[in-house]
């Protein structure tokens, strides 16, 4: 996967990713799709499931099967310039992208059986909000909260499209099994975030630095509990990466380093990656993810 500099002229796009997590007898594992190779936004590489806002996603009808009040909902994003009604669409998003590439409906009291329906309906040619209200469920936007903003600067590193990405984090429950959809995603993995790290490290698997950054935060945690205490302590941190070059090498600044804007750390982790040799990493190696 190569860098791309080229500057995007338009608007980032409304997104929605869902890290999904399980405690295991190793600790904490957060769950990862593959992209497919010949997709045009981050081809080959490994990512949370997510994807772009739909118009429908904010429409009455898909926001009134979401099992917590709007203005909560919005509260809890921490962006109060942000449309109520929009504010539900992102959660909505997250919830229906996780359904469609992962193969989970975050819904109260759900079973596996009652997801095979919905994927069979869906694979029928019912919309995914059509396919929700014949089947009567509910969406359990309780079982998620929101962790991280991300938007992509006017000149992205990795792909030539601009996001502006919330964050969500949600447990698996129990009986609920990931299977990728073979079309965006052709490869699922439940793994520990510093295992994940070491991976891509030794490059046998590709990340952009959102996921890079993410996951370095994520393996300071032990369980999902952890996680949880922390996303339900602190508003989503804003993170708008400032990409550079110095010596011919482009470097990404994060919020708390000398290059970026905010002074304030927004993130545990390296405040800066370098791209070398085809990837991203930290100026301290390795370690640097974990200091």
């Amino acid at each position: 996967m190569q860098a791309n500099y080229q500057e995007v002229s338009t608007p980032p796009r409304a997104a929605a990713t869902v890290v999904l997590l399980r405690d295991a007898p190793g600790g904490l594992e957060v769950l990862l799709l593959r992209r497919h190779s010949e997709s045009d936004v981050l081809g080959g590489a490994f990512v949370f499931p997510g994807g772009k806002l739909d118009r429908e996603d904010s429409e009455p009808e898909l926001l009134a099967h979401l099992d917590v009040e709007l203005g909560r909902l919005h509260s809890a994003l921490g962006e109060p310039d942000l449309d109520v009604d929009a504010a539900g669409g992102l959660f909505v998003a997250a919830l229906r992208e996780t359904f469609e590439e992962a193969g989970i409906l975050l819904a109260p009291g759900i079973a596996p059986a009652a997801i095979d329906a919905l994927h069979a309906r869906v694979r029928e040619g019912f919309s995914f909000g059509e396919a929700l209200a014949e089947s009567q469920l509910r969406l359990a936007a309780s079982a998620m909260l929101p962790w991280s903003r991300w938007i992509t600067p006017r000149v992205p590193s990795m792909t030539n499209k601009r996001f502006d990405t919330r964050f969500f984090v949600a447990e698996v429950p129990a009986g609920l099994v990931a299977r990728h959809d073979e079309r965006e995603a052709t490869e699922s993995l439940w793994i520990a975030p510093r295992d994940a790290l070491q991976r891509y490290w030794d490059r046998e698997i590709v990340f952009a630095p959102p996921q890079i950054q993410s996951l370095a935060h994520l393996a300071r945690h032990a369980s999902v509990a952890n996680v949880f205490a922390e996303a339900s302590r602190r508003p989503p941190p804003v993170i708008q990466p400032e990409p550079f070059d110095e010596d011919g090498i482009r470097v990404i600044a994060y919020p708390g380093d000398d290059r970026h804007p905010t002074r304030a750390r927004a993130l545990p982790g390296p405040t800066r990656l370098a791209y070398r040799d085809g990837r991203f990493e930290p100026l301290g190696g390795f370690a640097a993810f974990f200091d």
